[in-house]
């Protein structure tokens, strides 16, 4: 056929000689105009079996079985030399990081140039105007093309680095998590790029990814990946409405909705195992519910279990009864009493000058934070919602005073925070801890996890004598799910979400009424993900802690959160309780939000770009439903019933 067709690939670990295999035997098919998404958990083997089509492994690894044809050429009989002009050019590769993939001192033009040159042989004014022709087909304007990497946002720099790819015309791209670092409207847009890309273009498309909804919005089949091998493979509808494998079962069950809300999540116990593993059966027998002798003896072949849908599963041979465990009640989450806040922010605003000239000349000012009010109970989350840059992250960090508010007040208790210095707001400190989204740079690398929990209590805690704070390190490690022994470890000896308990551990050692939460599952798999948000609602309710959850993830969002506040450009436009505004939101710019979360349908997003409005709402520029009185004057934040809303159209 013509597309891509892998058969049997295998990678092997050089190093030692052993035949360790991280890749195992990979077979699946990219027609033209087709979407294959490749699932699975991180460490599965998705980007390896990439790197190996490109020809890009790493050292140490290297391709010591199967075939690989691009059309009629054998991709890995191919001689370096040849290799190169098909890198890049009949074959290309878009990854996750487009920073680290577009070359920081080169204009975006002149590195699309230079792909030019190598697979279409044009040059001056020929090249000039493919370089236009390309940005415009990703939909960016002409001029930047002057443009350097540093100077674009996220968006704009995925844009950029597909349309350099595209300059090889490819038969064939592949996508490796091209939207994971991107803001939900931003995600949407690339989505339905590269969606009429390859219908325009009639490519095949292999999109890498662990989002189940993201692959349901663009792929025509689905092959799921675990520890080095394919465990299932279909067309979607068939995958989605009956998965098969109890890998892919899994992966479905944990998946945080709205509609689970009060639910303690699924879960997938242990973790993938580590690249070169030997497996004498099924690689999942260690985590599988439905795991019996067979499994563990004997290596699964993939078996058709419907028209199209195979998976690689004994139960599909020879269909074994299982006990299943009786499912317990759902948790409801307790409604939050009507008490006195805890956190009372009123007016906050942070002002940033911009200063330019050699006697830096203050020229204006960036309102990171302009005016925000919000109030959060004892044992209740506050989820914050919003694109990057609209000042989620500043907010919080002004809340604990690690940076000057410009204005406005923070109380938390009966303490104004603003008021507070020195030692007093040292100690107050204790009070109010921040979990990072990324755990590894947050926890020193030289600390043993012990010493990393006790240097807080230390800190803030003095009172606890050395007996006592040993004794607290396994209380809380305990906790949040891990051994007392991991106080013994470094970091580096952790998985990623055992990092994050452990940074939970941290900020809880100190006894603190509010924890801000600051993306802290958007690094993680969904299945680690499932575990981090169980162990935070049973944190908040034994310990009556309030979260202020700041994410993009709408999903995890409706799922966790009692209330939502919606930010944009420094201001709340819109707060209710979760339920009531995920379901029907009332400002233009929620529904943006709401309408952009994969799983809903490309189709449906209607984004329009536009830059901030220097008088009225500061949404008008985007808004689909502007009106002349939007671009006059700012609208205020209006309660309606249990919600408020910041926008001229709700009356």
């Amino acid at each position: 056929m013509s597309g891509l067709v892998l058969k049997d690939l295998r990678v092997e670990i050089a190093a030692g000689g052993q035949g360790l295999l991280p890749v195992d035997g990979v077979s699946f098919e990219v027609a033209p105009r087709e979407c294959v998404a490749l699932l699975g958990e991180s460490g599965c083997g998705k980007s390896l079996t990439a790197l190996a089509l490109m020809r890009l492994l790493p050292e140490g690894l290297a391709i010591t079985g199967g075939e690989a044809r691009l059309d009629d050429t054998d991709l890995f009989a191919l001689p370096e030399r040849a290799m190169q002009g098909v890198r890049g050019g009949r074959l290309a590769m878009v990854f996750q990081e487009p920073m680290l993939s577009l070359n920081p001192v080169m204009t975006i033009g002149q590195q699309i140039t230079e792909a030019l040159a190598v697979h279409r042989r044009l040059q001056g004014s020929a090249a000039e105007a493919g370089i236009g022709q390309l940005l415009d087909a990703v939909g960016l304007a002409p001029e930047l093309a002057a443009s350097y990497p540093f100077q674009l946002s996220g968006g704009q720099k995925q844009r950029a680095l597909i349309a350099t790819m595209l300059a090889g015309e490819p038969k064939v791209l592949i996508a490796d998590e091209p939207t994971t670092a991107l803001d939900v409207t931003v995600q949407a847009q690339i989505l339905r790029l590269l969606k009429r890309l390859q219908a325009e273009r009639g490519m095949g498309l292999l999109l890498i990814t662990h989002d189940l909804d993201v692959a349901r919005d663009m792929a025509d089949r689905v092959v799921i990946m675990y520890a080095g091998q394919i465990v299932e493979w279909a067309p979607r509808g068939a995958l989605y409405e009956r998965p098969f494998h109890p890998y892919t079962q899994k992966l479905f069950s944990v998946l945080p909705s709205a509609s689970r809300r009060g639910e303690r999540l699924d879960h997938i116990p242990g973790t993938v195992p580590p690249l070169g593993t030997r497996f004498a059966g099924c690689r999942f027998a260690d985590r599988c519910a439905q795991v019996w002798a067979r499994c563990r003896q004997e290596v699964p072949g993939l078996h058709e279990v419907a028209e199209g849908h195979f998976a690689r599963c004994h139960l599909a041979v020879e269909p074994r009864p299982v006990a299943v465990a009786a499912v317990p009640a759902p948790v409801v989450q307790p409604v939050v009493p009507i008490t006195a806040p805890l956190l009372a922010v009123r007016d906050l605003a942070v002002h940033f000058p911009i200063r330019k000239g050699l006697l830096r000349r203050v020229l204006g000012t960036v309102k990171a934070v302009d005016g925000v009010s919000l109030q959060i109970a004892a044992g209740e989350t506050l989820a914050l919602v919003g694109e990057s840059g609209c000042g989620k992250t500043t907010l919080a960090r002004a809340i604990l005073r690690l940076i000057e508010p410009t204005a406005g007040s923070v109380r938390l208790g009966d303490e104004e925070i603003g008021e507070l210095r020195g030692e007093a707001l040292r100690q107050k400190r204790a009070e109010m801890q921040i979990v990072f989204q990324d755990p590894f740079s947050s926890l020193n690398p030289r600390m043993r996890v012990g010493e990393i929990l006790e240097e807080g209590m230390q800190a803030l805690r003095p009172e606890l004598a050395k007996a006592e704070r040993k004794a607290l390190v396994a209380e809380l490690l305990q906790s949040v799910g891990l051994e007392p022994g991991a106080a013994l470890r470094y970091p580096h000896a952790f998985s990623g979400g055992q990092r994050q308990r452990i940074a939970i551990a941290r900020a809880l050692a100190v006894g603190p009424k509010l924890l801000i939460c600051d993306e802290p599952t958007s690094a993680l798999d969904v299945s680690v993900q499932a575990q981090i948000l169980n162990l935070l609602q049973g944190l908040q309710r034994e310990r009556g802690l309030a979260y202020l959850f700041i994410s993009h993830n709408l999903a995890v969002v409706g799922y966790l959160a009692h209330r939502v506040a919606v930010m944009y450009r420094g201001r709340i436009v819109e707060t209710g309780p979760a339920a009531d505004l995920m379901a029907e939101p009332l400002h233009p710019y929620t529904r943006l939000l709401l309408d952009s979360a994969p799983g809903r349908g490309l189709a449906q997003v209607e984004a329009r770009e536009g830059g901030l409005s220097n008088a009225g709402c500061a949404f008008a520029a985007r808004c689909p439903r502007v009106e002349p009185a939007c671009r006059q004057s700012v609208p205020e934040l209006r309660a309606l019933d249990d919600r408020q809303v910041a926008c001229h159209l709700v009356k």
